[in-house]
């Protein structure tokens, strides 16, 4: 049986719908030949819309960029995503995660659940300028992943999220184990294809911060600390 990365990376996508609310082109596409249906989520270059403060490279190397630093640092948050063509010409393609209906995710992001803690970790880690509770995906077995990372990484500071129940608490040992995880990776060498050279030099320099503070960061009273809309 074919993994999920094969399946991803050599599949053939067949376009079989869209996803109106968003603000980019999002297709959900299944790879054909799978069995049972193998779903992804397809977002193409050419269909992005170009943003005034993101003037620099892609969106799809920005969701791929946050799927690299959750695998590499081991936080498993972010669903397996990957580069490459489709039928659309280029773009990220990422696995589709069936989530558990039945849970609301307004009440759930509201929560003090581990993982949540984690995801704010790794929102302040890659300055998401976007975290809504549509973005937070639960499944059948309670799982959290994160998806829609294609506005995180800017240079400066632009931490907008649904997630600051936590603010102000100081960071356990597994959170200061995953701050030095991401602070031992070459992020150069790992991340000069999909983001700029400031951009890297600022995830070094919050990563850095993070460390010697300790604590999860309060709201910013310089711009708006709540995506809208919210959900």
């Amino acid at each position: 049986m074919k993994t999920a990365i094969d399946l991803i990376s050599n599949g053939n996508l067949l376009v079989i719908g869209r996803l109106v609310d968003a603000s980019n082109a999002t297709l959900l596409a299944h790879v054909e030949d799978s069995d049972p249906k193998f779903q992804v989520i397809y977002k193409p270059i050419a269909g992005e819309r170009p943003l005034w403060d993101f003037p620099d490279g892609d969106l799809a190397s920005r969701e791929y960029a946050a799927y690299l630093l959750s695998n590499l640092a081991g936080f498993d948050l972010v669903p397996l995503t990957l580069l490459r063509e489709g039928p659309f010409g280029f773009g990220m393609v990422q696995q589709w995660i069936d989530i558990d209906e039945s849970v609301d995710v307004v009440e759930f992001g509201q929560s003090d659940n581990e993982q949540l803690r984690k995801l704010a970790l790794f929102d302040a880690i890659i300055n998401n300028t976007d975290r809504k509770f549509g973005h937070l995906l639960i499944d059948s077995t309670g799982v959290l992943k994160g998806c829609d990372h294609g506005v995180c990484f800017h240079a400066e500071d632009k931490l907008r999220t649904v997630i600051w129940q936590f603010a102000g608490q100081p960071f356990n040992k597994k959170e200061i184990d995953l701050l030095k995880n991401v602070a031992d990776i070459d992020l150069t060498k790992i991340f000069a294809k999909y983001l700029t050279e400031d951009e890297v030099q600022a995830l070094r320099g919050r990563v850095e911060i993070l460390q010697a503070e300790a604590i999860f960061p309060l709201p910013s009273t310089a711009w708006p600390a709540v995506p809208w809309p919210p959900v």
